[in-house]
């Protein structure tokens, strides 16, 4: 198939290989682009598959926590100018308590749901957008509940750029679970331990390690030792519990939790537009479009 400067473009955001090597790689793949990346890995020249979808869409990640029970959501808005309107932050606020209160199990369920003034919730939205001027949606949530003897660790980033809410069992310790919550803000893990990993992901990992190790023509007989080890550099990569502690690089969060009295039952980071493509507006049309809109 005929690779395109967008493709290339893709591969390069994805991989941070250089552009001749990802028209290479796609060329080798008949443009898929995830056996390009692994295509990159196994050639060294790819660090990792940090599938990292452009941030695309605005708007604020939010927690609330009552007791019990907390809800972490995300709401999105056309423009960052928006998400900083409190007329924005008090729809978010007001969804918050709605998610908070109801429990419903899905958006589609919660934008049907009746709120405490007598719209629905996509009723509110569609209100605040005719009054903002931006189309606005609740995009998702998850709603977490704890008993007198756990913590919530409620971590917002950058005023709800990036929101973390996560649950420490065995420990009343907000603060530690706090702090468990910017760790993972900053070094974005996707699983609490590594029971938690597919065998199939596990798997996978292998035998790009394996290939890239052969490539860089190690002898076969120590290949699979030398695999093992980068295999518990990837776990280190992707499960909390086995990461060093950004607040102290000497000790594994593991420890850190432990040493107070708990462990991680689970977590929830969102990062605002995670996943949606951008339109290609630059920043100074956003602007303008904004000051036409007055």
């Amino acid at each position: 198939m005929a690779i395109t400067a967008q493709m290339v473009k893709e591969l390069r955001e994805k991989t941070g290989a250089g552009m001749m090597d990802c028209k290479k790689a796609l060329q080798e793949t008949n443009g898929d682009m995830d056996q390009a990346i692994d295509f990159l890995r196994e050639k060294g020249i790819a660090k990792a598959a940090k599938k990292a979808d452009r941030i695309a869409a605005e708007g604020t990640t939010y927690i609330l926590a009552e007791d019990n029970e907390a809800v972490i959501l995300e709401v999105n808005s056309e423009t960052d100018f928006v998400a900083k309107n409190e007329g924005f932050q008090v729809l978010v606020k007001e969804i918050a308590e709605h998610l908070l209160k109801n429990k419903p199990a899905s958006v589609e369920e919660a934008n049907a749901q009746t709120m405490v003034n007598g719209e629905t919730v996509e009723t509110r939205i569609n209100n605040a957008i005719a009054k903002i001027g931006e189309k606005l949606s609740l995009r998702r949530f998850e709603v977490k509940t704890k008993t007198d003897s756990d913590a919530f660790g409620a971590y917002l980033h950058m005023g709800g750029r990036i929101g973390v809410l996560t649950v420490l069992e065995g420990t009343t310790d907000e603060a530690a679970a706090k702090d468990v919550s910017m760790h993972i803000a900053a070094l974005n893990p996707k699983y609490v331990s590594r029971d938690e990993v597919s065998q199939e992901e596990v798997e996978h990992e292998r035998q790009i390690l394996t290939q890239q190790a052969l490539n860089e023509g190690k002898p076969e007989n120590i290949v699979a030792k030398m695999v093992e080890g980068r295999l518990s550099k990837y776990f280190e990569d992707v499960c909390v519990l086995d990461q060093p502690f950004v607040k102290n690089p000497d000790q594994k969060v593991r420890q850190f939790v432990e040493s107070k009295g708990g462990t991680i039952r689970e977590f929830t980071r969102y990062e605002v537009g995670e996943g949606i493509e951008k339109r290609e507006d630059n920043f100074a049309e956003e602007v303008m479009n904004q000051v036409n809109k007055k």
